[in-house]
């Protein structure tokens, strides 16, 4: 019980309020089945115009690797922008905004996926990238995986806060996530990814076993 009043359960899925407007304060808010719902219809889209032209290999393939660029970006985007202190009372604030609610208030059930307004241009964006790079129609297949890796990143980061895994894949990811919030927030960036915790040398070490003693 903290000196508030409020348990400790209930800090950690306290919604607090981030911004004065409330039409803001709204949007930062949302339910985890918004993303498959929104985006949805923009992969069916996406593998329509996928495999209108291009052999199923091929659209595999660049599903593929536009799933493994969303990986990289999940690692780096949670190791280097989320984690980075901004100096200053502002940066402070926008620390907070983008991250640091999250780590003071892990389980709410609000802000565990990605709101629209955010997720939104990072997939035009990213639409943008994919025809810059790859052109039609490889870029719809590569934003395809894309947008995959980031649903399945969503998905996961809310399956991990708030269910109880049975698989020893799923016990072990959530560990590591735990342990990343409550344990060392400098290690364990791969939510979905961890494989790439290990390729980086930020996976959460296993405590080190005392000799026997003869």
């Amino acid at each position: 019980m903290s000196q508030t009043g409020i348990s400790d359960a209930e800090s950690l899925r306290a919604s607090p309020r981030l911004f004065e407007n409330a039409i803001l304060d709204k949007f930062s808010r949302v339910h985890w089945s918004a993303p498959l719902f929104f985006y949805a219809p923009v992969l069916v889209l996406l593998g329509y115009l996928s495999l209108k032209t291009q052999p199923l290999t091929h659209v595999a393939a660049a599903v593929f690797l536009g799933y493994l660029i969303w990986t990289l970006i999940e690692y780096f985007g949670h190791r280097y922008l989320f984690h980075y202190e901004f100096p200053g009372q502002f940066g402070a604030r926008i620390h907070f905004l983008i991250h640091g609610v999250h780590h003071v208030h892990p389980n709410d059930p609000l802000r565990l996926v990605m709101p629209v307004l955010l997720s939104g241009p990072i997939m035009i964006i990213a639409y943008g990238v994919a025809m810059l790079l790859f052109g039609q129609p490889f870029g719809y297949s590569t934003l395809m995986g894309f947008i995959i890796g980031y649903l399945a990143y969503d998905m996961t980061h809310f399956y991990l806060h708030h269910a109880e895994p049975k698989t020893r894949a799923g016990l072990a990811m959530r560990r590591a996530h735990m342990l990343h919030h409550f344990r060392d927030q400098t290690r364990g960036f791969g939510v979905s990814a961890p494989w790439w915790d290990h390729v980086f040398k930020t996976a959460h070490q296993a405590p080190a076993r005392s000799p026997n003693k003869a």
